[in-house]
């Protein structure tokens, strides 16, 4: 009878314990902004990268100043904001983001070769980076907005 009594005392306390982390855990995350869309802006352009190397020889200077002022902007400006954009990096929905745009570029110039309309001009390489960039803006977005849905914050 005192085992019981000892048991039911250790599961009250862990079921204590877990609702003040649960508690603990919503404060700290209802301070949490979401990150303005001009931040996946930066984002996009490094999306865009590869075909915009291609379309323009010396794009490769300009990608590595905007890559500079993001490294910049996401360490001073957005410095509180810091939890949110790590744990959107840690999220498996952003992994998958980023692999499915890789496998979208790569499927996209695979095909159009395959149908002998290979991406060559630089007119091509900016449509491409457009279509890509766009498609980084959007799904990054789109991935913040679920987070805070999930997480009940917005």
């Amino acid at each position: 009878m005192g085992i019981s009594i000892r048991n039911r005392k250790a599961e009250t306390e862990a079921a204590t314990k877990t609702k003040t982390k649960t508690k603990t855990t919503e404060v700290d995350l209802r301070g949490i902004k979401p990150l303005p869309l001009w931040f996946f802006g930066f984002e996009g352009v490094m999306g865009a990268a590869y075909d915009l190397t291609k379309a323009w020889d010396d794009a490769w200077m300009v990608l590595i100043g905007i890559a500079l002022v993001n490294i910049v902007v996401g360490a001073t400006v957005l410095r509180r904001r810091v939890k949110l954009m790590r744990a959107m990096l840690k999220n498996s929905h952003t992994r998958k983001i980023a692999i499915g745009l890789l496998a979208l570029r790569v499927g996209l110039h695979l095909v159009l070769a395959a149908l002998g309309a290979p991406v060559t001009s630089a007119a091509g390489h900016v449509a491409v980076a457009v279509l890509m960039g766009t498609a980084t803006v959007t799904l990054m977005w789109f991935n913040q907005r679920v987070t805070f849905r999930a997480l009940r914050l917005a």
